[in-house]
């Protein structure tokens, strides 16, 4: 009966990591209300399935949990009531801010109510790294989710780049007006475009966990492995990732595309440097996606447009630059607690100056409004545990012998890496589907260090025994 519901809840699991993105990235109350649910069960149901289990057999991972336990108490704190000289204490400026305007109950957070729902999200991105610890057991099954992910970004690059190229006047999904940028399923084209990196640094690492080890070098040897990267077996994965690259230079996302291109090729540069045995493929692969899709394919699909964006920005026009400055005095009024989860678009009108005429609910920067919000401590827990994995996907494509595991640490390198590009200018973990497949990686990368190698030998053991 376990093993049954074990590997129901996998497939559940994979159904909701293809559903995230559909209803707006859900990037709506209801849509995160649903992601809430689903990921809150899988949790009750991994516990129930290791309820024999001492830390859930979880121990190997107590580390990177602490991490994420401690930034959760500082959320909990937010939003607990808590007397007043105890606020006065803890944070001066949220004391006199909550005295002004009298509020009978005083907390850290100067929005309690977004700070609730900002410490539910984050509550269930913490059950779903422990959902994908306790389900992702196998290679098998560590290659199913990266499938997972990449037929996701597929489906939503399609969509996407279908749906400008049609002409059509209002979306599918939810009727929303359609311009000539592509946005798939999102409404915002840079959590689209961040997305698409998350799902393309999947693909990329499922191609590089079919390269076969060194071997001969004889001309034809090496003409067969440029067929077979390109044209054989791999052909769909390879046909996807060229979709996920239009779609994404048409999101017209000029970070977007820059995250992507850096993480591919500093990741591509890391794994030729300490993948001992590396096959001349991985280095054919790497060239042929700079070759195909910024020579070809970018070019037929608008990289121009990009690269004219990019040279057309000026600092002194973009108004990013003069959020980041106008809020730079709330990290110094909120440094300890921060201002409370999801505070940011409430408190943030009192400090920008007169030349911002926009209405701004993000930061623009994800690591300063983390910071504002949860202050820095909790903000730096996060920084530890992204660093730990980070660390741990680059022990596991050193020293792991399995290709399925160096492939799954190469994306998740990538994708840590250019999450962490993105987050400099923009917001995309804001965005809940985003954030559950940032989640994911995370997950991933703690998971190859542990998961034990099935030899062939093993599973037809295990076929027969069954």
């Amino acid at each position: 009966m376990n093993t049954t519901l074990h590997r129901y809840a996998f497939y559940v699991l994979l159904g909701l990591l293809i559903w995230l993105p559909i209803p707006l990235g859900s990037n709506r109350p209801w849509a995160w209300g649903v992601m809430e649910v689903v990921i809150f069960s899988l949790s009750l149901c991994c516990a129930y399935l290791r309820k024999d289990h001492a830390w859930m057999g979880l121990r190997a991972y107590r580390l990177p949990i602490c991490l994420w336990l401690a930034f959760l108490v500082f959320a909990v704190m937010q939003v607990m009531p808590l007397p007043a000289s105890v606020v006065h204490i803890l944070s001066p400026v949220s004391y006199e801010t909550q005295l002004i305007y009298g509020v009978e109950q005083f907390h850290l957070s100067l929005d309690v109510g977004q700070s609730y729902v900002s410490l539910l999200k984050g509550l269930s991105y913490f059950c779903l790294l422990i959902v994908v610890l306790v389900l992702v057991d196998t290679e098998k099954r560590l290659r199913l989710i990266l499938l997972t992910l990449l037929a996701s970004g597929a489906i939503q690059a399609l969509y996407g780049t279908l749906e400008v190229l049609s002409g059509s006047t209002f979306s599918v999904v939810f009727s929303l007006p359609v311009t000539d940028i592509a946005t798939g399923s999102f409404v915002y084209k840079n959590h689209f475009a961040n997305f698409l990196i998350l799902c393309l640094s999947a693909g990329i690492g499922l191609m590089v966990a079919t390269l076969q080890s060194n071997q001969g070098g004889s001309p034809r040897d090496i003409m067969r492995s440029i067929l077979s990267t390109l044209l054989g077996s791999k052909a769909l994965i390879r046909i996807s990732l060229a979709i996920m690259v239009i779609a994404l230079v048409m999101s017209r996302s000029r970070m977007g595309n820059t995250a992507f291109f850096a993480a591919m090729t500093l990741i591509g540069i890391l794994a030729l440097v300490i993948i001992k045995n590396r096959s001349r493929s991985l280095s054919i692969l790497i060239i042929s996606m700079f070759v195909i899709d910024v020579l070809i394919v970018s070019a037929w699909f608008g990289l121009d447009k990009v690269q004219e964006r990019l040279e057309a920005t000026s600092l002194a026009q973009e108004g990013r630059d003069e959020v980041v400055l106008d809020a730079l005095p709330m990290l110094q009024d909120f440094p300890i607690f921060g201002s409370g989860g999801g505070s940011f678009y409430s408190s943030f009108p009192s400090y920008k100056e007169a030349n911002i005429h926009y209405f701004y609910d993000h930061a623009h920067n994800d690591y300063l409004q983390m910071a504002i919000e949860y202050g820095v401590p909790a903000t730096l827990f996060l920084g530890l545990l992204v660093c730990w994995c980070f660390a741990k996907s680059v022990r596991a494509m050193r020293k792991r012998r399995p290709s399925i595991f160096k492939g799954t640490a190469f994306a998740c390198c990538m994708a840590m890496l250019g999450m962490a590009i993105h987050m400099t200018v923009d917001f995309p973990l804001q965005a809940p589907a985003n954030a559950c497949y940032f989640v994911v990686f995370l997950a991933l990368s703690l998971a190859i260090n542990q998961l034990k190698i099935t030899t062939g030998k093993k599973r037809r053991t295990k076929k027969v025994a069954t």
